[in-house]
């Protein structure tokens, strides 16, 4: 039995956003019980080549959205990314969420064959098969930004392991 573009995407997004959020939420609890400001975490950086922790989050999201949509053929919602605290990002994941839970099964099946033609980088695109690009691009593009926020969590002595990072919001 074959497995259906929605099954292979969606869901998985859906989970992993919703862990995602789990962090933002441990990374508050850490905040409040070490007694510093939340926000320090907010422009934290692994290294000073790399984005800092608030644009992981809303990568993370973007490519969940704008991956989807692409393949649907739909309009992703558009966000500003202007966010500058926990329950501002955290709004931004819901938002994402909200958005993938309006996407029906039958936008994303049988497009495993269709061109999407989507940007890399400011000045130029890419064109990829749907399935390749939910597979090889945007799923892995999601996967490393939340990595890389959990990494930046954990690197700040927030108290996270693999149980938070894969079932952190089981459901």
């Amino acid at each position: 039995m074959t497995m259906s573009m929605y099954a292979a995407s969606v869901p998985v997004m859906k989970h992993m956003l919703g862990n995602l959020s789990h962090l933002l939420d441990k990374a508050a609890a850490h905040a409040e019980a070490k007694k510093f400001d939340p926000a320090n975490l907010l422009n934290y950086r692994l290294a000073p080549d790399m984005l800092p922790f608030t644009k992981q989050i809303q990568i993370a999201c973007d490519a969940c959205k704008n991956g989807v949509a692409r393949v649907a053929g739909i309009e992703a919602p558009k966000f500003d990314d202007n966010e500058a605290s926990f329950p501002e990002l955290k709004a931004r994941i819901q938002k994402t969420l909200d958005f993938l839970a309006s996407v029906r099964p039958d936008q994303l099946d049988g497009t495993e064959d269709k061109d999407v033609t989507f940007p890399v980088g400011r000045d130029s695109s890419r064109t990829m098969k749907a399935q390749a690009y939910l597979t090889t691009w945007s799923m892995p593009n999601m996967f490393f930004h939340i990595t890389t926020a959990y990494a930046i969590l954990r690197h700040n002595g927030v108290e996270l392991g693999k149980r938070d990072f894969l079932v952190g919001s089981a459901g």
